[in-house]
């Protein structure tokens, strides 16, 4: 039969692309010869415009770059510049952090499980998992008085203490979550056509995910037991019990029965620090009202940390006076997206958007 190849644009315009994502897409009847990503999208300079604000404004960019993990966002960003700046933390912070960054990746897990769903055709999943994401976003509330870009954790601890309501909440998401989460799990997992959709299709091998520098539930999925948490330590990592997740297999399925599984981790990690938590100061003293503008860095510092997508990573290089002198931002979605190809070439159309659902990319991070 003789090959007849067509370029089909997928994306932006497209539900399951999420708006933002276009992929040039070589096609041999509806066997995919080549797919190329191009993104740029949703590009808004948070890079460049941090150089003209003083260190605490930043945080502002980065709760719109990973935009439904933002926690996880601005304590990247904020680890960095006390790490340039010398800023101490108190231990009770610390813990807090902890706590809500956690709770933020089992909320950022349970976006992506939701709109995968939607992506395959299936609508039930969704309001399960959003009905649960919803527990967290209100405890979010109570912390920040924001329910998508909190602006919570700042350089020298965080915007407030937890209030007294917080902990009957907490402790009542903690308890139910487990039935919860077993239950969305059987959604997808007792569904013959998910089931099909996701073995064997887009399989990622170790080498090439490490080649492409991938990481988090990407890489763990292909077997690759790699967690900043555990290798690189920081907050109270150390301190805490947990296992990191991981599969053998690199297909869809592996990369989704990780992130089911991380999300327990991740309920285990916020319970430790819910318990572990000693009273004391939420915020360094000598920062309060306007210390925080008087902050000054010299020199350069590079922090990273293991959001839901992988390891995310802030450069910041001071130049002595109290806004920075440049920011730099790793994206693990960026690099997840960037083996595209190795994933789809030779599978069929509908399998690029499982497979792309599997990546969980939030463009905000990509294109920042």
């Amino acid at each position: 039969m003789e090959e007849r190849i067509i370029d089909v644009n997928f994306g932006p315009q497209h539900p399951s692309t999420h708006g933002v994502l276009r992929v040039k897409v070589k096609l041999n009847g509806e066997t995919i010869v080549n797919a190329e990503p191009i993104i740029g999208y949703l590009h808004r300079n948070a890079e460049k415009l941090s150089e003209d604000k003083f260190y605490p404004s930043v945080a502002i960019f980065m709760d719109r770059l990973d935009y439904v993990s933002n926690h996880n966002m601005e304590l990247g960003y904020v680890l960095a510049v006390e790490k340039l700046a010398e800023v101490q933390v108190p231990e009770r912070a610390n813990w807090i952090r902890m706590m809500v960054v956690e709770l933020n990746r089992i909320a950022s897990h349970l976006v992506w499980a939701g709109t995968m769903g939607l992506d395959l055709g299936m609508i039930t999943p969704f309001f399960y998992t959003f009905r649960e994401r919803e527990k967290i976003i209100q405890l979010f509330e109570m912390l920040s008085g924001a329910r998508l870009t909190y602006n919570y954790i700042s350089i020298g601890g965080v915007y407030k203490d937890i209030p007294g309501e917080f902990k009957d909440k907490f402790l009542e998401f903690y308890n139910e979550f487990p039935k919860r989460l077993d239950e969305i799990q059987s959604l997808f997992m007792e569904n013959e056509i998910f089931i099909q959709r996701m073995k064997g299709i887009g399989y990622l091998s170790p080498e090439k995910a490490m080649s492409y520098s991938i990481t988090g539930p990407v890489l763990r999925a292909s077997g690759i037991k790699y967690d900043i948490r555990k290798n690189f330590p920081y907050l109270y990592y150390d301190k805490v019990d947990f296992e990191i997740p991981t599969a053998k297999d690199g297909d869809n399925f592996s990369r989704f029965i990780v992130r089911m599984e991380e999300m327990r981790q991740s309920l285990k990690i916020a319970k430790q620090a819910f318990d572990k938590m000693p009273e004391g100061e939420y915020f360094n003293p000598l920062y309060r009202k306007q210390g925080l503008i008087k902050i000054k860095g010299k020199g350069e510092s590079y922090s990273r940390t293991e959001s839901p997508r992988g390891e995310f990573g802030v450069y910041v290089i001071g130049d002595g006076t109290s806004k920075p002198y440049r920011v730099r931002i790793r994206s693990p979605a960026f690099h997840a997206l960037s083996a595209t190809n190795e994933m789809v070439k030779g599978s069929k159309i509908a399998d690029m958007i499982a497979t792309l659902s599997t990546l969980d990319p939030v463009f905000g991070e990509v294109d920042r």
